[in-house]
C-alpha cells in the first residue's frame, strides 16, 4: 500500500524535488519544518499524516528545534485547540 503525500505548502520544503521526495523516510525534516514555519493548515495535515506519537517523538529527539518549539509542540498536541 502506497501512502499518499502529505499536503503541506511546498515552500516549506523548497530545496527538495517533491515529485520524488520520500515523506516517510524524511519525516524528521517535514515535521521540523512544519513546527518551525507551518501555519495551522500545515499543522493539521502533519498530524493527520504522521500522527501525534510520531510528531512528539521527532520533536523530542530533534537537535535542530528550539526548546520553545519542542514545548509548544507538546502543549499544542495535547490541547483542546488540536481537534483532529
Amino acid at each position: 500500500m502506497v501512502k499518499e503525500n502529505i499536503n503541506i505548502r511546498p515552500h516549506l520544503l523548497w530545496e527538495f524535488n517533491l515529485d520524488s521526495f520520500d515523506f516517510e523516510r524524511s519525516k524528521a525534516i517535514v515535521i521540523e519544518r512544519v513546527i518551525e514555519r507551518g501555519d495551522m493548515k500545515d499543522w493539521k495535515e502533519m498530524i493527520r499524516y504522521y500522527g501525534k506519537d510520531k510528531i512528539l517523538a521527532v520533536a523530542k529527539s530533534s537537535k535542530s528545534l528550539s526548546l520553545r518549539d519542542k514545548n509548544f509542540t507538546e502543549i499544542y498536541i495535547h490541547s483542546e485547540f488540536n481537534v483532529s
